[in-house]
């Protein structure tokens, strides 16, 4: 692993242990040549996934769109990381172990809009404000009156 900090190629491992939710391996590293310490983090990826966005353009999956999406939505929101986190490898995990491996960006819209729902409802608005493009003011009071009564 290159080193952050100075570019040194040889880093050592100090430290390895599972995350909270045992989905990732947490790594504590050492670099020998500028006496520094950083924290890298290893997930499982079960399969290359390609994402069909409504234009038709393929690309390859990015986990860290959905982290920047819900992060955005949940900005200065009372969220547990830990819980987004889990939110966040619940959604990759099922993208991972469905059927195909390309997969439309609506499916991913809708398992984050779900995710959302979930966690914090304000989010969840200020999300789906955005995927369903809102056009004016009623479409957000239509949204919520739809939203209350599920």
């Amino acid at each position: 692993m290159k080193c952050p900090f100075c570019g040194h190629q040889d880093t050592q491992v100090k430290d390895s242990r599972p995350s909270e939710d045992g989905a990732t391996i947490r790594r504590r590293r050492y670099c020998p040549e500028c006496d520094s310490r950083f924290t890298t983090f290893e997930r499982v990826q079960l399969r290359e996934l390609m994402v069909i966005k409504k234009n038709g353009d393929r690309r390859i999956f990015d986990r860290d769109k959905i982290v920047r999406s819900m992060d955005i939505a949940l900005r200065k929101r009372p969220v547990n990381l830990e819980e987004v986190e889990h939110a966040i490898n619940k959604i990759v995990k099922t993208l991972e172990t469905q059927g195909d491996a390309e997969i439309p960006a609506s499916r991913i819209g809708e398992l984050v809009m779900d995710a959302l729902k979930k966690l914090d409802k304000v989010a969840y608005v200020r999300y789906a404000s955005v995927y369903t493009n809102f056009r004016e003011a009623r479409d957000f009071e239509d949204f919520v009156e739809q939203m209350d009564e599920s």
